[in-house]
């Protein structure tokens, strides 16, 4: 245990016995195309704005619409070995892990796919498009993905797309640099993706909302996080051209996933690992997701068309 980890037990049991709560801070900035909030307990203002700053790294790195990125220069490589930052090879990792996790329902590979069916331009942003090279092949070959320190050499016609696990992944990395950096405790929300780690305003637990996908002022659940990660993934959100179609496709048809599923809310140890987790829900039967994530050291909720919720049986443990 570091002299660091001491001082944070400190303070906690400082709060259990009726101390005075340690300070926060907070700020809510653009971030990935929408927006982002960081919130860090027992540091100031530098600590914060020193987490946006890894934040948007992450983002220039992973982003698919600059062409200047890790993920474009990979995507435009043709085979050819590219160096890229140790972040993205950390990116890739995850990518790797999330599509053996959910049995391929998570495919970061889709990428051709998801132009086609018209998600090209950045949403925030038309003016900032995606161009892939004519090569580029839905489903890639991620598996041939290969990783030597910082070099990374993909198959000709395989692409890749950050998507949900940009947002998961970056959260990750966040709270756990905040906390190398002296944070005691950081709340980071990216787009529905919200990681905590460390003390909690309270001294106990982050209460954290589940949004009511069909109205956004209200919540269909509250829940208690002490450490780890609650993540939704909506096929409301991102609705593309007459909107039928929307961005959470099925690997194995390459269209937007058909499902009464609208919102799925997965909670877990990492970002990432929510992230590799929550796309399965709009490509399994109900039911059987729900009895899978507590084998995968997760709990979920689904809201359906109609509007009920379901949620998994250890779910409860987290009100």
């Amino acid at each position: 245990m570091t002299e660091r980890d001491i001082a944070r037990d400190a303070v906690r049991a400082a709060i259990s016995l009726g101390d005075s709560l340690p300070a926060s801070v907070s700020d809510r900035r653009e971030l990935m195309g929408g927006w982002g909030k960081i919130t860090i307990v027992g540091g100031g203002q530098s600590l914060l704005d020193q987490a946006w700053s890894f934040a948007h790294r992450c983002e220039a790195l992973w982003t698919r619409f600059d062409a200047s990125s890790d993920v474009q220069r990979l995507n435009w490589s043709e085979g050819v070995p590219t160096e890229v930052d140790p972040l993205t090879i950390q990116l890739i990792g995850a990518l790797k892990r999330a599509s053996v996790i959910s049995g391929g329902d998570f495919d970061p590979t889709l990428l051709p796919s998801l132009l086609e069916i018209g998600y090209v331009a950045s949403l925030a942003d038309s003016r900032r498009m995606t161009t892939l090279p004519a090569s580029a092949r839905a489903p890639g070959n991620l598996a041939g993905v290969e990783t030597r320190d910082n070099l990374v050499t993909m198959p000709v016609g395989t692409t890749i797309d950050a998507g949900g696990m940009g947002k998961g992944l970056a959260a990750d990395l966040v709270c756990a640099h905040a906390l190398d950096d002296g944070a005691l405790g950081i709340m980071a929300e990216f787009l529905g993706d919200i990681v905590v780690a460390g003390a909690a305003p309270d001294g106990q637990a982050w209460r954290l909302a589940v949004e009511d996908p069909f109205d956004t002022e209200k919540q269909v659940d509250l829940v208690r996080i002490s450490h780890g990660a609650i993540v939704t993934s909506s096929q409301l959100k991102r609705r593309l051209a007459d909107g039928s179609a929307h961005h959470l496709l099925n690997a194995r048809s390459g269209e937007s996933a058909a499902s009464p599923v609208q919102t799925a809310t997965v909670i877990a140890g990492t970002g990432a690992h929510a992230e590799a987790l929550s796309k399965s829900a709009f490509v399994r039967e109900t039911p059987a997701y729900l009895e899978w994530l507590p084998t995968q050291n997760a709990a979920g909720m689904v809201v359906l068309a109609d509007g009920t919720q379901q949620t998994s049986l250890n779910w409860e443990a987290y009100r």
